[in-house]
C-alpha cells in the first residue's frame, strides 16, 4: 500500500496481514480526493474505522491540516502509529483506539470519513444518525453496493454518489445547502465549489 499523491506521493505504508483490515483500494482513494481537492487544504479530517491509517494519512499528504483517526483493533492502532511516525506526521495526528461511535460524539471535523467493516452494516445507520444530530460540512461513507443508504439522517442528507467497482461513495452534506438538491452527477465537482463557497472552508483553530 502506498499514498496516491500529495507531499508524500508513492511512499509505502504499513499494513496487516490477513482479512483482518480492508484497506481502501488505491483507486477508490485516487477518486475520492479527486472530489475532495478544492476543500482538502487546511481542513481537519476525521477518519473513522481507520485500519491501517492510508484515508487519513492521503489526506495529511494533500494539505489537511490535522487528522483523527479512529480504529478499535490495537494492531491496527499500532499500524497507524508507525506509519505516521515514518513520514514525520505525529505532531498533525490524534489516534484514537476504541468504538467509533463513542468517539465520534466527541471530535467534530469538517470532512469525516466513515469505513466500516462491511459486516457491519448496522455501524453505517448508527455513525450517520450521531453525525446527523449536528451536521459537520461533509461526511463520506464507503460502502458496498449491497448496502443501501438513506437520503438523509437527521439533518444530513445525500448530495452525491460515487460507483466504482465493488465499492460506493456517499456523500453527505448539511440539509440546508438548497443549492445541492439530489444527488449530483457528472457536475458533482463543481456543485462541490459551490458549496465551498457557501460554507467555507473548515480550518482548525486549536485543540
Amino acid at each position: 500500500m502506498r499514498v496516491i499523491g500529495g507531499e508524500f506521493r508513492s511512499r509505502r505504508l504499513k499494513s496487516l496481514p490477513g482479512l483482518a483490515l480492508r484497506p481502501t483500494p488505491d483507486r477508490l482513494r485516487e477518486a475520492l480526493f479527486n472530489v475532495l481537492s478544492p476543500r482538502i487544504e487546511g481542513s481537519l479530517f476525521l477518519d473513522a474505522y481507520a485500519g491501517c491509517g492510508a484515508v487519513g494519512i492521503e489526506a495529511l499528504s494533500r494539505g489537511a491540516s490535522r487528522a483523527i483517526f479512529i480504529e478499535r483493533h490495537r494492531p491496527a492502532v499500532r499500524v497507524i502509529a508507525e506509519n505516521l511516525k515514518a513520514l514525520g506526521l505525529d505532531a498533525r495526528a490524534l489516534v484514537l483506539c476504541g468504538r467509533a461511535l463513542s468517539h465520534l460524539e466527541k471530535h467534530a471535523a469538517g470532512i469525516v470519513f466513515l469505513d466500516p467493516p462491511y459486516e457491519q452494516a448496522g455501524e453505517y445507520e448508527a455513525a450517520l444518525n450521531l453525525l446527523g444530530g449536528k451536521a459537520p460540512p461533509l461526511v463520506i461513507a464507503q460502502h458496498p453496493p449491497r448496502i443501501s443508504l438513506l437520503e438523509t439522517y437527521g439533518s444530513l442528507r445525500c448530495v452525491r454518489v460515487l460507483k466504482q467497482g465493488d465499492n460506493i461513495l456517499s456523500f453527505f452534506g448539511p440539509a440546508s445547502a438548497e443549492p445541492l438538491a439530489g444527488r449530483l452527477g457528472a457536475s458533482g465537482a463543481e456543485a462541490l465549489l459551490d458549496y465551498e463557497r457557501q460554507h467555507g472552508q473548515s480550518r482548525v483553530t486549536g485543540e
